[in-house]
């Protein structure tokens, strides 16, 4: 299933896709959740809720809550806590930002780690921001991201699919001088404005065949920038749960972006940043699309 949040009146609401591409706002349909980070904390029963409203709706019941070609909003448009980011996670792209560098840190023993705050998330069709004025280094990074279902601190390998609720995309935007320039820290530079398109949807769990065997990919103005896959993570998903869940609680809607591939900006030569006027399109098999413009802010 798809899950969504909708802008119906100016408000946020959650929504599943239907088999003929229009979507079921759910508060209306009775669901009784009032955002979609309220249907991800009901899990199970949640899911099992969403699959009758679907197929009542399907079935013609439900008729004044289906919504047609509707805004969308970010999946989570105001995470609890900020969204954990997974650095150099593609030995290509390890390889390529060292020989930008001119340095060899290669692959680290374990994975590298920052977040992104709330106000850089930008919806569906929204604006990443340039503040010329700060930097023109600005650059892209599209990444599949993990949304977490049930809570759980310590979380085993084994066990940690069982703490998935779903998948949706990241576009890590990131200024790269900004980001160097904090002894190592990465956060500044990764958690501007606008930095952070996040979307179109949730795909659950069940409905993504393996995430480890997914394309993605990055265009520019309708140029491939990256085309790879998911499956050559270093550090799978089960082991970036297990690793970021050690001594800290992730909660439900809590959102891993998992690293990306080759083909970033700053690795071409000469680079190739980010300008007012692009198109930035990013592509995951089994999710979707998720395009966005630059603009000044």
């Amino acid at each position: 299933m798809k899950l969504a949040t909708l802008s119906i009146d100016g408000k946020p609401c959650a929504a599943v896709e239907l088999g003929n591409g229009n979507w079921l706002h759910l508060a209306k349909a009775g669901a009784g959740w009032d955002s979609l980070l309220a249907t991800i904390e009901g899990g199970a029963d949640a899911i099992a809720a969403l699959r009758a409203l679907v197929s009542q709706a399907e079935a013609g019941q439900h008729a004044d809550a289906v919504v047609s070609d509707p805004d969308l909003l970010a999946p989570i448009p105001q995470p609890r806590k900020n969204v954990f980011c997974v650095g150099r996670n593609y030995a290509e792209h390890i390889a390529e930002g060292d020989r930008a560098q001119k340095q060899n840190v290669g692959v680290t023993e374990h994975p590298v780690y920052f977040t992104k705050p709330p106000t850089s998330i930008v919806p569906p069709g929204g604006d990443i921001l340039l503040f010329p004025q700060v930097s023109t280094c600005v650059d892209y990074e599209v990444e599949l991201a993990i949304v977490i279902g049930k809570s759980g601190r310590n979380i085993a390998k084994e066990n940690a699919f069982d703490h998935i609720f779903g998948y949706t995309i990241v576009n890590d935007i990131s200024v790269r001088d900004v980001q160097r320039r904090h002894g190592g820290q990465y956060f500044k530079g990764k958690g501007f404005d606008g930095s952070c398109p996040l979307g179109p949807w949730i795909v659950t769990a069940d409905a993504i065949s393996d995430p480890h065997k997914l394309s993605i990919g990055l265009t520019v103005n309708g140029a491939q920038r990256q085309d790879g896959s998911t499956a050559d993570m270093i550090f799978d998903v089960p082991t970036l749960i297990a690793s970021l869940s050690e001594g800290m609680t992730l909660e439900p809607g809590d959102i891993i972006a998992t690293g990306t591939p080759s083909g970033v900006g700053y690795a071409m030569d000469p680079p190739r940043f980010l300008a007012a006027g692009d198109t930035v399109v990013c592509t995951i098999s089994e999710i979707g699309e998720l395009s966005n413009s630059v603009r000044i802010a």
